[in-house]
């Protein structure tokens, strides 16, 4: 019966560590921002005029490459938000450990391992969760924090079960940059067959002092196939890779304001850290788990 009790885990596309600001309110935007750092190595490498989604696509697919090639883990702040049923859940911190998933040969050299430490709001505070591709039965472990810890065990669950699904709208198995990435170029290749999609790229927006360049995608007509009605993508300038990612809902009338169905961004993001086997063992003495 205990198990029935704990609280839905995390698991989602998108995560980062942050100023002190970022623990009171969702991530501060300012804009404009008039001198872009390193905005030249992020150019296209021809002269060709792409409309913003392709140019978009263009750095994502690089993103990509360089993601599988050269980024062996990080360290974050992922605040995310979710709408799941007709809820749309409050802004939830936490900090991340990631390991990037390697494949070299066909075998798999370094498997997808995430360590979220739960920080606000209340109700998550000291939670724990850690999944490590292969181990522990192909299950990840959490535990709840405050007082709820205190009598809860540690679980084991399937991340795509019932119990780990229970208000998230992914598992914890499609987290991380190169998952988002993915998934955002699929949606990008989606848009662009529409003939009435509208995107828009704007420089000299600031997320926490990162100079970003957003994207902005409109899809007006519903379809059943689309997953939201807008979405914009905030890439950093300087790591070139996606801090933050929200998406809308179609509006009920015209002129109401846009509803979230997702949110995710990934503050303070720091690459290759050097994450070891450590930062993923429940057992680790700064962790709560046993």
């Amino acid at each position: 019966m205990q198990r029935r009790h704990f609280l839905a885990v995390t698991g989602s596309i998108a995560a980062a560590a942050a100023t002190p600001r970022c623990f009171a309110k969702p991530p501060n935007l300012v804009e404009p921002v008039h001198r872009v750092a390193n905005a030249a190595s992020l150019e296209p490498a021809n002269d060709r005029q792409l409309s913003p989604l392709d140019d978009a696509l263009e750095r994502a697919r690089r993103s990509l490459a360089v993601c599988r090639e050269s980024v062996n883990d990080y360290t974050a702040l992922l605040v995310k938000r979710e709408k799941v049923g007709s809820t749309l859940g409050p802004h939830e911190y936490m900090t991340a450990k990631i390991r990037c998933r390697k494949v070299e040969n066909g075998r798999l050299v370094q498997p997808l391992s995430v360590y979220l430490g739960f920080v606000k709001p209340a109700a998550v505070k000291g939670r724990e969760v850690l999944f490590v591709e292969g181990q522990n039965d192909g299950n990840l472990i959490a535990h709840e924090g405050g007082f709820k810890g205190r009598f809860l065990p540690t679980v084991h669950l399937p991340p795509d079960g019932a119990l780990a699904m229970r208000g998230q709208r992914y598992p914890m198995t499609e987290i991380g940059l190169e998952n988002l990435l993915v998934k955002l170029i699929e949606r990008g290749e989606q848009a662009r067959q529409l003939p009435d999609v509208a995107s828009e790229m704007k420089r000299g927006v600031k997320i926490n002092d990162r100079p970003c360049r957003v994207l902005t995608v409109t899809q007006p007509t519903k379809r059943p196939e689309l997953a939201f009605y807008q979405a914009k993508i905030y890439m950093d300038e300087q790591l070139n890779m996606p801090i933050r990612y929200v998406a809308y809902d179609w509006p009920l009338t015209q002129g109401q304001p846009l509803e979230v169905i997702e949110e995710y961004n990934y503050l303070n993001l720091k690459l290759n850290v050097g994450l070891t086997d450590d930062d993923f063992d429940p057992r680790n003495s700064e962790y709560n788990f046993y």
